[in-house]
């Protein structure tokens, strides 16, 4: 006797929520490939979305569902990475612009100054010309990388154990084109000034190098103006600056300060006053802010 399984229409009805989530990836992936394929010639969404199959609009709601972003910002972002490497093999920005199929050096300017908070220019330069020391040293939260010029602290960054290696490629990356040298000696003296908070006085404040663009070095300006045991918000930080709706462009900011601890992008918290990420781990975070809180009271 041959058994035959049944399934209930319960069941049955469970499966259309599968059936649609599978059509939806597929209109997904194939308005994806479309923009891979194409993103030189920087198709419009309708074109995009006649390629996926659906309208503008049932695009639209997809794409935010599924990527968690639009098409337009997943054609941007691959517009971007494309421009990167570009101008990292010595292309002209009026050459980059037209290689990555936008209209002139201004969209360039825009994409740039919109994601990355610098022109195509001055993320191109990369820190050429700097020569930064650099060496290792315990501290309260984990040995610190910190990192100097000639005129100052320049760069301040934590690494857990056998992270140290990780921290330093993290740091080049920011200024790829400067000269690095290792000298612990040099930098001692710097370590001690920033973790001895014995030797925080205002009649000999520590100098430090802010290396980034305008927009940068005015959010981190902004940052060294909180005061200890206090806390801001990105929102805050924008309209401080003048540029009121630019808190997206002040988080990236906040997340590429290369002087942390000292430039105090610990202390920027949610909105809702929650603890929001941190370039060196959240609890770093929380440990930095109760050490402050600690010092407040002894």
């Amino acid at each position: 006797m041959m058994e035959t399984a049944m399934l209930s229409p319960d069941r049955a009805t469970d499966l259309s929520p599968l059936t649609a989530a599978a059509s939806d990836y597929d209109v997904v992936r194939r308005a994806i490939a479309h923009i891979r394929g194409n993103w030189r010639q920087q198709p419009e969404v309708e074109q995009i979305a006649e390629a996926a199959g659906v309208s503008s609009a049932e695009l639209h709601h997809l794409f935010r569902r599924w990527a968690g972003l639009t098409p337009k910002a997943f054609l941007q972002a691959l517009t971007l990475d494309g421009a990167r490497e570009l101008l990292r093999n010595s292309a002209s920005i009026l050459d980059a612009s037209y290689e990555v199929g936008l209209s002139g050096p201004g969209r360039l300017h825009d994409l740039f100054v919109t994601h990355e908070a610098m022109s195509p220019g001055e993320w191109k330069s990369g820190g050429e010309g700097l020569t930064i020391s650099f060496g290792y040293h315990p501290s309260p939260f984990g040995t610190a990388l910190v990192m100097a010029t000639e005129r100052g602290l320049a760069g301040l960054a934590f690494a857990d154990r056998g992270g140290d290696k990780a921290a330093l490629a993290d740091m080049r990356s920011r200024w790829p084109k400067a000269k690095y040298v290792e000298d612990v000696a040099r930098t001692a003296p710097l370590a001690q000034r920033v973790f001895d908070s014995r030797q925080w006085r205002q009649d000999r404040p520590l100098r430090v190098v802010l290396i980034g663009t305008d927009f940068e070095v005015r959010v981190w300006e902004t940052l060294l103006r909180i005061p200890l045991g206090r806390a801001t918000t990105y929102s805050n930080i924008a309209g401080t600056i003048g540029s009121p709706k630019a808190a997206r462009a002040v988080g990236a900011a906040v997340g590429k300060n290369p002087i942390s601890f000292v430039v105090p992008c610990h202390r920027v918290i949610g909105r809702s006053g929650e603890l929001t990420g941190y370039h060196w781990g959240i609890t770093r975070k929380r440990a930095m802010l109760g050490w402050e809180a600690g010092k407040l009271v002894a």
